[in-house]
């Protein structure tokens, strides 16, 4: 019996999707719910579990764009599994199999080196050859100065000589998803009067409760007391205290939401992913960092879903672990508002009249001035500035070891 594997619906709104990748190979053995390709939609990748065991029959090529319910394969399922029991392996692996196969082939043994004749062995010589790099420009320090392949390696031009590097270019279609947060990236900046404004924020206060509690929190609830939970619920209290931020645009009218849905911009395989965290008003830091810790896993290992991704009422953007010092982040429509974090540097401020050193981190909050005012957008900064530079007031009540639930 012949299965035809259709495209399922990957979510609502959805109606066509990309292959990204095949990873099995036309004419193998697949069993089932193995993962046989990696699909492109416009808001995540997924996999495409095989339906039934038997050999697979491609129906589309790599980079084709599909249909919802269009066939993409084929799989007999009255063929018998081949002797030995392998089922197919990965492309990715067949394919990593190969060039070490010929790298095995290629690469000069130490002993063939030691044949050579002249002052260059052979493979120092291709390399050389490559780089457009004179024997007599470099120094040998094989055996009675011959010039071996680490030293073609390692050397360089000589100043003022034009190398023959490589002076390449590959040329590739964007993802699916690429394709749409460049889409919605330049729709934002067009259709939106987009504006940021700027603070910085003393993490001291936040940097001596990890430094106190983390190991007992991570002790009994399995991750780690980072930032996140500390920013998550300063944008809650935020959000509650300035509603218009927690606010969209739906053509004449504004709709203001009374829960806070935090959108988490990640970095994954495929680019930029902003996973959702569900009623982040209604978790406590434990909630909040276990909750971010599996979206994160799902987005790098390819597994998170549309529905992880869909909605939000106000996304937080931390550049900081990149290294980024400012920036002005890009509203994620159809929301308002975006708080991008940065990176914590010691800096000299004043305290009481007097120079001290703290860890310091600017905040950025760019907000859809259409709908949010410059006093509501300040405010909405300056709360946040206020509750991590008093956590234990503002976020925990007070009680640091019930808010932690230690």
């Amino acid at each position: 019996m012949v299965l035809e594997m259709k495209v399922p619906s990957p979510g609502e709104s959805i109606t066509e999707v990309e292959i990204a990748e095949w990873l099995v190979e036309d004419g193998d053995y697949v069993e089932k719910d193995q993962a046989i390709a990696e699909v492109d939609s416009d808001k995540a990748t997924l996999e495409l579990p095989a339906e039934a065991s038997g050999t697979i029959t491609l129906k589309a090529e790599e980079g084709d764009a599909v249909a919802v319910g269009e066939v993409v394969c084929l799989i007999d399922t009255s063929a018998e599994k081949p002797a030995g029991g392998e089922e197919a392996a990965p492309k990715a692996e067949k394919a990593e199999s190969k060039p070490a196969e010929a790298a095995k082939e290629s690469v000069p043994s130490a002993t063939k080196e030691t044949y050579a004749t002249g002052t260059t062995s052979p493979a120092a010589k291709k390399v050389l050859a490559e780089k457009g790099i004179d024997a007599n420009d470099v120094k040998g320090t094989g055996k009675d100065g011959r010039i071996i392949k680490d030293d073609a390696v390692k050397a360089t031009p000589s100043m003022g000589t034009p190398g023959a590097g490589s002076r390449g270019s590959e040329r590739k279609k964007l993802s699916m998803l690429r394709r749409k947060v460049a889409e919605r990236l330049v729709s934002a900046k067009n259709e939106t009067a987009m504006l940021t404004t700027f603070n910085e924020v003393n993490m001291s206060p936040i940097f001596a409760l990890r430094s106190q509690y983390k190991e007992e929190f991570k002790a009994k609830h399995g991750v780690s007391l980072g930032f996140m939970s500390f920013f998550t619920k300063a944008v809650v209290r935020a959000l509650q205290l300035y509603p218009d931020v927690n606010s969209m645009i739906d053509g004449d009218y504004k709709v203001t939401y009374d829960f806070c849905d935090i959108s988490v911009a990640v970095s994954g395989p495929k680019g930029l992913m902003v996973p959702v965290v569900r009623n982040a008003e209604n978790l406590s830091f434990r909630g909040i960092e276990a909750e971010i810790k599996n979206l994160a896993i799902k987005a790098r290992d390819g597994k998170i879903t549309v529905d992880e991704m869909t909605g939000g009422t106000f996304t937080i953007s931390n550049g900081g672990v990149f290294g980024s010092m400012l920036s002005t982040p890009i509203i994620n429509p159809p929301q308002s508002g975006i708080l991008g974090m940065h990176n914590i540097i010691e800096r000299p401020i004043a305290v009481d009249g007097k120079v001290e050193i703290h860890p310091m981190m600017y905040v950025a909050l760019s907000y859809d001035h259409r709908i949010i005012d410059g006093k509501e957008s300040v405010g909405f900064l300056v709360a946040i500035k206020e509750a991590l530079e008093s956590p234990e007031e503002l976020l925990m009540d007070n009680n640091v070891k019930k808010a932690l639930e230690l």
